[in-house]
This record gives structure tokens, C-alpha cells and sequence, in this order.
């Protein structure tokens, strides 16, 4: 489930923070990246399975659309939201792997057939970018306050580079 701790094989550790949860039901693949096992992993997200790991252990997880990558071997659990998720250290490198896996599949009736964009590319592109936050998340009093500085502090910084940040 939610905290990966029900495995067959007995909880699974956050690498980051022992005493803390590696979160989300794909929080095996979250802490085999974080902890420099391997170069990427994926993982299956329906509710949150790869986004949060991901945040929990401290690396990327990219949800991607749904039929952006075939769900061909996927079982599901809510077939209209399962999709295949991928974890990496950075951004630039999801793009890349989600360029590899995205595309059509003859095993799986669900799969987009429209091209693969250069996702990798896209990201190269320089110029000022228009940024949103929810300020909900910012302003909501259960937010932790180191949290909270350090979502403003990145929104400063975002506007000292130049970008427009909104809420």
C-alpha cells in the first residue's frame, strides 16, 4: 500500500531515513534508485504509487499520461488510471527513458499511437518559463514550517532567474 511496509519480504527501508516510510506501493523500485542500485526502475501508479516514493526517497518519478507507455503485463488495480511510472535521479534523464518506452504496442489495445516527442529535447530549451504553485499547499497551516521556507526560498529563486511564478 501506502507506506511499503507489507511486503512478502518484510518493510522496505528508506534509504534516506530509516525511521521514515519509502511510501507509496512502488516504494521498492523509489528506494533502488535513491540508494544507487540501479540507474532508473519503474514502477505502476494509480493513486500516487510512483509520485510519492519518489518524493519520499528524494529522486524523480514521472507519471506519465495514461496510454503514453503500454500497461502490456501491468495488472491493474483501476484499469482507467494505471499507468507505467518511471524513477530516475533527474528530470533529464525520465525524459530520456520516456522517449525509449513511450510509443505503440501490439500487445496493448490502450496504447497511444501518436509520435513520441522529443521529450529530452523540449527540456533543453532555454527561456523564461511560467511556473504554478498551489498556495493552498504553501498557506495550509499542517504544512511543516521547514517545508514551507523551502517552497518559498525555491519560489524566490525561481523569479530571481527571471521565470513569472503564479499562483
Amino acid at each position: 500500500g501506502s507506506s511499503t511496509e507489507n511486503s512478502a519480504f518484510g518493510p522496505t527501508l528508506n534509504n534516506v531515513d530509516e525511521g521514515r516510510v519509502p511510501g507509496g506501493s512502488s516504494g521498492g523500485s523509489a528506494v533502488s534508485v535513491s540508494a544507487g542500485l540501479c540507474f532508473a526502475a519503474l514502477g505502476s501508479d494509480t493513486g500516487g504509487s510512483v509520485r510519492q516514493p519518489a518524493s519520499f526517497c528524494g529522486i524523480t518519478g514521472l507519471k506519465p499520461t495514461y496510454s503514453r507507455i503500454s500497461r502490456y503485463g501491468l495488472i491493474a488495480y483501476a484499469s482507467s488510471f494505471d499507468v507505467i511510472g518511471i524513477f530516475t535521479h533527474k528530470v533529464a534523464d525520465s525524459a530520456l527513458l520516456l522517449e525509449v518506452l513511450a510509443g505503440d504496442d501490439g500487445l496493448d489495445s490502450t496504447v497511444s499511437k501518436r509520435p513520441v516527442p522529443s521529450y529530452s529535447e523540449a527540456l533543453e530549451q532555454s527561456g523564461k518559463k511560467t511556473i504554478g504553485y498551489i498556495v493552498d499547499t504553501v498557506e495550509n497551516e499542517a504544512t511543516q514550517p521547514s517545508v514551507r521556507k523551502a517552497i518559498l526560498d525555491s519560489i524566490e529563486k525561481l523569479k530571481a532567474a527571471g521565470h513569472e511564478v503564479k499562483e
